[in-house]
């Protein structure tokens, strides 16, 4: 398995473009299945999830090509709705197949989905909207299994906001007879980017990006061409690692808009950021100063940052407060953090960290995505080096984050094999503590 080597240090300097939004990414895909005729994505990232959902089209029958690098060109007209299990199981957003399924034939059976463990994560408000569409949903021997003669539009209200569930009664509804509307729907950038793919193919939803979205139900849907919105996560990171690492970094091909609580906090935290366009600047020139962050739906603090976010304050001065209200398993970073040398207690949902001038490198381990990332911004400050394993994770949601990284000065390699130093200082740690 491949590993990230990174030697810490060094001040990030450049400019850097940002890639397609995942979470975008893989809701789009499988939309784009609800079409009667081929539709072209652009601004797809490059990653380990995209090339997952593109499998599992192709396993289904479905014609996908390659039409550029970022681009690619689905043809849904043979598309049998067997999912291959195995791939399934590799990515969360793999449920989308749910609502498409029902929405397009009436019935579909979709293995229960896997991804990253980040705690519990329940489908029961995507099974009550689509049951409240008048379909029969039942869970057996893994398998997800939803069936309706035909779906009519309904009142739908999520007792959670959920954005997986959000898009899922979408892309189920807009084929349905008669109007839905989701109530205490989700708001995150990705949903309008979702509904606006769907509206180019000829639904007719309204209200995305708000708590309340009305889906008037048509007969079929046509083809459309779409560019995916820019992906404010991996933003979020590089903007992190500026700031950790005390650089000067230009973010480009972002929506500021989309990146407002992230800014705020790190200025909060004595970065200065400059906004113009479509780019950001964020530059650092000395130890960042605690701050308290607190973890919620649009337009809060996205859960999917805390985790680089608490990298880069287990190096700030004070003590800083991380409160994760999404997911109860999120602070599964922390063990591999404190093994580098940083100072946080876990309580609850709750992560106390009292900042170090200092992290050391060493051999660690991603266990899920962010926390990959949080290892990457830890390893850019740490002294010597850092050895990332589990870089499978990573690679889920971000797009050659070392060649982007290299680019703006750090010193960091993809490697298959774990350096002699390096793996020699593990085994001697090994056998001391055997």
């Amino acid at each position: 398995m491949a590993n990230l080597v990174v030697r810490g240090g060094r001040r990030l300097h450049g400019r850097v473009r940002i890639g397609g939004r995942k979470n975008s990414a893989v809701a789009v895909i499988p939309a784009a299945l609800l079409a009667n005729g081929p539709s072209v994505l652009e601004n797809l990232p490059v990653i380990r999830d995209v090339d997952t959902y593109i499998a599992i089209l192709r396993a289904m029958g479905v014609k996908v090509d390659r039409i550029g690098p970022h681009a690619i060109r689905i043809d849904p007209r043979h598309l049998e709705p067997i999912p291959p299990p195995d791939l399934v199981k590799e990515m969360r957003a793999s449920y989308y197949l749910l609502g498409v399924f029902l929405g397009r034939y009436g019935y579909a059976e979709v293995p229960v989905p896997g991804g990253c463990d980040i705690g519990q994560r329940p489908l029961d408000q995507h099974l009550k909207g689509l049951r409240a569409l008048g379909a029969d949903v039942t869970i057996e021997h893994g398998v997800i299994r939803a069936r309706a003669d035909r779906l009519v539009g309904a009142p739908v209200y999520l007792d959670v906001v959920s954005v997986g569930a959000t898009i899922n009664i979408m892309l189920a509804a807009v084929l349905a007879e008669g109007t839905t509307v989701i109530e205490n729907a989700a708001k995150e950038p990705h949903i309008v980017d979702v509904a606006n793919l769907l509206n180019a193919m000829g639904a007719r939803v309204v209200g995305a990006g708000t708590d309340v979205i009305k889906i008037r139900g048509v007969p079929r849907l046509k083809g459309a061409s779409h560019a995916i919105i820019p992906d404010e996560i991996e933003a979020a990171t590089f903007m992190m690692a500026a700031v950790a690492t005390r650089g000067d970094v230009v973010v480009e091909n972002v929506i500021p808009k989309h990146l407002d609580p992230i800014t705020a906090k790190l200025r909060e935290a004595g970065a200065e950021i400059e906004e113009n366009g479509d780019w950001i600047r964020v530059t650092c020139s000395r130890r960042p100063t605690a701050v308290t962050v607190k973890t919620l739906p649009y337009p809060g603090f996205p859960t999917d940052a805390q985790q680089p976010m608490t990298a880069l304050l287990s190096i700030a001065e004070g003590t800083s407060v991380v409160t994760d209200t999404i997911w109860e398993a999120r602070f599964k970073h922390v063990d591999e953090l404190q093994r580098m040398g940083t100072r946080i207690r876990v309580e609850g949902r709750t992560a106390i960290i009292d900042g170090v001038e200092r992290l050391s490198g060493t051999h660690v381990r991603a266990t899920d995505l962010r926390a990959g990332a949080a290892l990457v911004v830890a390893g850019l400050v740490a002294e010597g080096e850092t050895v990332i394993g589990g870089v499978e994770h990573i690679e889920r949601g971000y797009e050659l984050i070392h060649e982007k990284l290299g680019q703006l000065g750090a010193d960091i390699q993809r490697v298959t094999e774990i350096p002699a130093p390096v793996a020699g200082r593990s085994q001697a740690l090994a056998r001391t503590q055997g």
